[in-house]
């Protein structure tokens, strides 16, 4: 999603949230197929290639849905007329508000068009997906009225109607997350797609074989959590992986494959209880699970006080000389303390997550590669 400059001096009118048109997006799901790639003679460099671990192949049964699809899963992927992915679902600030994929393919949310406290475990939420949006806004200018004009400026895509339809695999967001740590996007990008292609032949061989609930047999899957836990570091250090993050993606699929990690899991826990679960996989920081919860889950309320774009865009909005802060030093708070931070952004709760959006907006940090993660 590209970010625009804020104008200086915008002109302050009653709101209007006008949704721009989407630009056209890709998905990193899509890999080249084999029959594509020129084929070249055997060596023996390719004869002594690793292979991906098989996934056991299981009977061809009836489908039985999981105690989670059962609890959660509420989407018609097929995207029919009338289907329950063309209307509003119920909302919350705390919870997880974008539909949750889960290795196999189910579509789960939080909430139903009817679900009842008695089979989600939740109370029920007073929003929408469709209005949560204009009323974090409401509260946001409720709060602080300067805020105003940088939202009129700014439609925030991110907990828009059109952005809580999004889906977010987590295992996949996270190793994709672990990847791109301290390289570029390009570099990123070019791993995760030798990361896929390592398990592309076994990945297909599971598809034939597994009762997936939502997903094509011919889309081009990301690793199963279980297929990924097989594996050796070396074999998944051939996609370009150090040896150090190998160890973190393995260590964070066997959690997954254990259930100790789950979709239904990331859907009903609290925003306390999502940061502290996650923390506890290795190469999880604080931060990272911060933007995973904000950009991937789509949850309202989530706060980052270690990010220096937050801290410089609180600091210029209250009037500081952020260039002079900067020249000053001060190390991880050289624009404000984490206590000033928390206790100015309190009133904004529980939707902190929009007002840090638009703290990024004042100094026009490019937040692009997190949101694309």
């Amino acid at each position: 999603m590209p970010v625009k400059r804020a104008q200086k001096n915008s002109p302050s009118a009653s709101i209007a949230l006008v949704a721009p048109k989407p630009n056209p997006g890709t998905t990193d799901r899509a890999v080249s197929p084999r029959s594509q790639i020129p084929q070249t003679k055997s060596t023996r460099s390719n004869r002594k290639r690793q292979e991906a671990p098989a996934i056991p192949r299981t009977s061809k049964k009836a489908r039985i849905m999981t105690p989670e699809a059962a609890v959660y899963r509420v989407e018609d992927s097929s995207g029919s007329k009338g289907s329950a992915s063309k209307l509003e679902r119920p909302a919350d600030p705390h919870r997880t508000n974008v539909p949750v994929i889960t290795p196999k393919g189910s579509r789960l949310v939080s909430y139903t068009v009817d679900s009842s406290p008695s089979k989600t475990g939740l109370a029920r939420p007073k929003s929408t997906t469709g209005h949560i949006l204009e009323e974090a806004c409401a509260h946001l200018m409720k709060e602080e009225p300067r805020l105003q004009p940088l939202i009129e400026q700014h439609y925030c895509r991110v907990f828009c109607p059109e952005g809580l339809r999004e889906e977010c695999d987590p295992f996949k967001s996270l190793c994709s997350t672990i990847m791109g740590q301290q390289v570029s996007g390009a570099a990123a990008m070019s791993i995760r797609k030798k990361f896929v292609g390592l398990f592309q032949n076994a990945t297909d061989m599971a598809v034939q074989d597994m009762e997936f609930d939502e997903v094509k047999k011919d889309e081009k899957l990301f690793p199963l959590p279980a297929q990924v836990a097989a594996c050796t570091v070396p074999f998944l250090r051939q996609a370009g992986l150090s040896e150090r993050k190998a160890e973190y993606i393995k260590g964070l699929a066997e959690k997954f494959a254990s259930g100790e990690l789950s979709a239904a899991m990331l859907l009903k826990a609290t925003d306390e209880e999502v940061l502290e679960k996650l923390t506890t996989v290795r190469g999880l920081g604080r931060w990272s699970v911060e933007m995973f919860a904000c950009f991937g889950l789509k949850r309202m309320d989530i706060f980052s006080t270690g990010d220096l774009g937050v801290q410089r865009g609180m600091a210029a909005f209250m009037g500081k000389d952020v260039k002079k802060l900067k020249g000053k030093g001060g190390g991880k708070w050289k624009y404000m303390t984490e206590q000033d931070m928390l206790a100015q952004s309190e009133k904004f709760a529980p939707y902190r997550s929009v007002f840090m959006w638009y703290m990024w907006r004042v100094e026009d940090v490019d937040v692009n590669i997190v949101e694309d993660s």
